[in-house]
């Protein structure tokens, strides 16, 4: 049987294909997503904390639309490497020429030689953790903000041709089965989601939203 339930409106803040396809999925049957409009500017992520640069791109939607708007942050968190991600994470090797056309494996590779640099070899020393945090902005001045975490090591080398960032060397603790290895980049969309950090930050976020007035 077809529901005729009208869908809730939210405009996506973030204009990185991979991270709105992710979405698109994790949100599917919960809201209404719209892309968010390309007229719109980036967003200057110039907050200490993940929740601030989400806010930032959040309201800026928001107030270039008038309508209900979601973003996420992300950072990684590597025990051996300390403060050198978390906000700074996409941008972790923004210091190198060749992170201006390929952002991905710039920050890999850079990530890699910093860990063998440190002779980080077993998974305790290369220990790391994801946080996704989501956030909401209402028109009415309210906000919806959730997190989701994921824990696990840096693989010696990259593995896997799926996902992005740093999917091909995080391996994530628990795996989908017991002694399973397989880093994000070499799981199914269906696999990933159920474990990662966006995945668990939008589910909660999809158990939220329905008690939330729009």
């Amino acid at each position: 049987m077809t529901s005729n339930r009208v869908l809730p409106t939210l405009v996506c803040a973030s204009a990185n294909p991979d991270k709105v396809y992710e979405i698109e999925q994790l949100l599917d049957g919960v809201v209404r997503l719209l892309p968010r409009p390309s007229e719109i500017p980036d967003v200057v992520e110039d907050a200490d904390t993940l929740v601030g640069n989400a806010r930032l791109k959040a309201m800026a939607i928001l107030q270039a639309t008038g309508l209900p708007a979601v973003a996420d942050d992300t950072g990684m968190f590597v025990d051996a490497l300390p403060g050198e991600l978390g906000v700074r994470t996409a941008r972790y090797a923004a210091d190198r020429p060749e992170h201006a056309e390929t952002p991905y494996a710039a920050n890999r590779a850079k990530l890699l030689e910093a860990l063998q640099e440190k002779g980080c070899v077993s998974e305790a020393e290369r220990a790391a953790h994801f946080v996704t945090v989501v956030i909401v902005c209402f028109p009415d001045g309210s906000e919806i903000i959730v997190e989701g975490r994921c824990d696990g090591h840096i693989a010696l080398a990259e593995r896997g041709s799926r996902g992005f960032g740093f999917d091909p060397l995080f391996v994530p603790t628990p795996g989908v089965f017991e002694g399973d290895e397989r880093t994000f980049a070499e799981m199914s969309d269906d696999e990933k989601n159920e474990l990662s950090h966006r995945g668990r930050a939008f589910r909660a976020l999809a158990t939220t939203l329905p008690t939330h007035p729009f």
